[in-house]
């Protein structure tokens, strides 16, 4: 219960502390470099079934409130769903391999988690957005630049960043399970043994 709650509290504090660096104008890199998405897809794999999927979902909706909050936007906006549809999905894929959750398993999957994020979001975007066009044309502008009053940055940035992300925070996930598994191991064995 400790590690999940601390794994939620410093995912919204991660997410808080970057959207409001970016939303100053100081940290535009920054964008979607995020570890929502590698907390769904490993939470998903390695938690027991009760946090499987409420430290991300969990974590998602506290920072969007606080963000929306901070911004002054609506606190529950409808592009909002597309998120937690996208995460969830992820978490899905994770559920998927936590029988064989390993870096092999687990790297691939994030780009997979990667795109569907992307996918998603952006084609909800496209979908509900009337700054673009209702066609094949509309959905290309909304995958790669995306609309010019809302960002500097086109789309396609953001998915890079989110590949980027996802897979550094995958990494660190595994290792750091990996880790906590070896030093229990040998802590373990380092006890004496009570009669």
């Amino acid at each position: 219960m400790i590690p999940a709650l601390i794994l939620t509290l410093s995912a919204v504090a991660y997410r808080v502390a970057t959207g409001l660096l970016i939303h100053s104008g100081q940290a535009a890199w920054l964008s979607n470099f995020a570890p929502l998405a590698a907390i769904a897809l490993c939470g998903a794999a390695y938690f027991p079934t009760k946090f499987k999927f409420t430290v991300s979902l969990g974590a998602l909706f506290i920072s969007d409130l606080f963000l929306n909050y901070v911004y002054a936007a609506p606190l529950i906006q409808s592009h909002m769903l597309s998120r937690y549809i996208a995460l969830a999905l992820v978490g899905l894929l994770g559920f998927a391999l936590q029988n064989r959750a390993s870096v092999k398993t687990l790297l691939p999957a994030s780009i997979v988690g990667s795109t569907i994020f992307y996918l998603i979001t952006n084609t909800f975007s496209w979908l509900s957005d009337s700054g673009y066009v209702k066609n094949l044309a509309g959905l290309i502008q909304a995958l790669t630049v995306g609309l010019p009053q809302y960002s500097a940055t086109p789309t396609w940035m953001f998915f890079r960043n989110s590949f980027l992300s996802d897979l550094f925070f995958t990494l660190l996930f595994v290792a750091c399970m990996n880790f906590g598994r070896k030093t229990s191991r040998h802590a373990g064995a380092a006890l004496p043994r009570v009669a």
